[in-house]
């Protein structure tokens, strides 16, 4: 029964966490013969939604009757699903349930494995120093066992939470690291988001062509791997490159098409992404009510699935809208709400937000 749950979820799981899926190895043996047929991203949805408390009971199991294997490997398998669906809660009680396992066993690779992925568990909701440590404790430990794949993997999750967090010289230094590594194990998928997170780093430091060239060549790799999720980021990163650069029909067309593709990849996390990222696009070229009505699109997305800061910088474009529609008191209690919740995690948005309330004369009040 440990074998086919564990051989499933990692069929089915592959569809939602190419990070994770370029870097793991497949448990030994043969998949069992009553494996379900899991060949297309619908089979395995439906799949991973019907069998999701029964996969949560059968790691438990697992953990307590001394199989540590399957009670780490099982919630590793879920992650990318969980965490596109909004399942936060119980991915998190997973993990933590599977590194109390690696602990107990003291099996340091299969501790590593479950912080790299608890930390990108706590990055997606906003926890930014838990998360900064979960993954600086698992880079630690890949390197002392000399794992070059966990390494590149944790460094590229680490970059990301210092975008994040505002400090772009440490991501830079992750990317750049991850980078390296990565060349050197031939790991093109691993490259494809390396580069997608060195673009975004670029991105905010100003570096627009840079940038847009880290993105095309992610793209490029994505495409030709096959890796749609992939693509989703890679183009929605690219239309922000794109709006800062005053290309804004290229910027449409790039964020239209991640947000059809996050659509079909049932990914609701993406889609609230690349609707903010429309929302912003919008006010850009003054389409006031369309920007009110995507950033009103993510903002239910994101609280449906306690996306902290999606739910934010929807808050955020609401309030823009209203101020560009001249609605100051909305617009000042949308903003507000985005300010709490950009305080609460860390978010150097929160600086921004302050400023546009103060340069409109709406006094910040700090916390909410």
């Amino acid at each position: 029964m440990l074998d086919y749950y564990l051989h499933a979820a990692l069929a089915a799981g592959r569809y939602f966490d190419t990070w994770a899926s370029t870097f793991r190895q497949p448990p030994p043996g043969s998949p069992p013969a009553q494996a379900p047929d899991l060949s297309s991203l619908g089979q395995s949805v439906a799949w991973l939604e019907a069998e999701r408390a029964n996969l949560h009971a059968v790691a438990d199991y697992a953990a307590t009757r001394g199989r540590s294997r399957h009670a780490i490997a099982i919630p590793a398998t879920m992650s990318g699903f969980l965490a596109a669906r909004g399942h936060w809660d119980q991915s998190a009680a997973l993990h933590q349930s599977a590194l109390a396992t690696a602990r107990q066993v003291g099996d340091r690779l299969g501790e590593a494995d479950t912080l790299s992925t608890l930390g990108a568990l706590q990055r997606e909701t906003g926890h930014y120093p838990a998360a900064t440590a979960s993954l600086a404790r698992a880079l630690a430990l890949y390197g002392e066992a000399g794992d070059l794949a966990g390494q590149c993997y944790t460094l590229i999750q680490l970059g990301l939470v210092h975008v994040l967090t505002g400090d772009y010289p440490a991501a830079a230094a992750s990317y750049q690291q991850a980078l390296t590594l990565i060349r050197g194990l031939g790991a093109r998928r691993g490259q494809a988001w390396t580069l997608n997170g060195l673009g975004l780093v670029q991105q905010l430091t100003g570096d627009h062509p840079a940038a847009a060239a880290s993105q095309r060549q992610a793209l490029t790799l994505f495409t030709d791997l096959g890796d749609l999720h992939g693509q989703a980021y890679a183009l929605n990163d690219l239309g922000v490159i794109q709006q800062e650069t005053g290309d804004y029909p290229a910027a449409a067309a790039s964020q239209q098409q991640a947000l059809a593709l996050f659509h079909d990849l049932s990914n609701p996390l993406g889609q609230a992404e690349a609707l903010n990222r429309l929302g912003e696009l919008s006010l850009r070229t003054s389409a006031i009510s369309r920007a009110h009505d995507q950033h009103t699109r993510s903002l239910a997305i994101a609280r449906d699935i306690s996306a902290a800061p999606e739910e934010a910088r929807a808050l955020e474009g609401i309030g823009n809208s209203h101020l560009q529609a001249g609605n100051p008191s909305q617009a000042a209690a949308h903003l507000q709400q985005a300010l709490t919740i950009y305080q609460r995690i860390g978010a150097p948005a929160a600086m921004r937000v302050e400023e546009t309330l103060r340069d409109h004369r709406m006094t910040p009040q700090p916390g909410g």
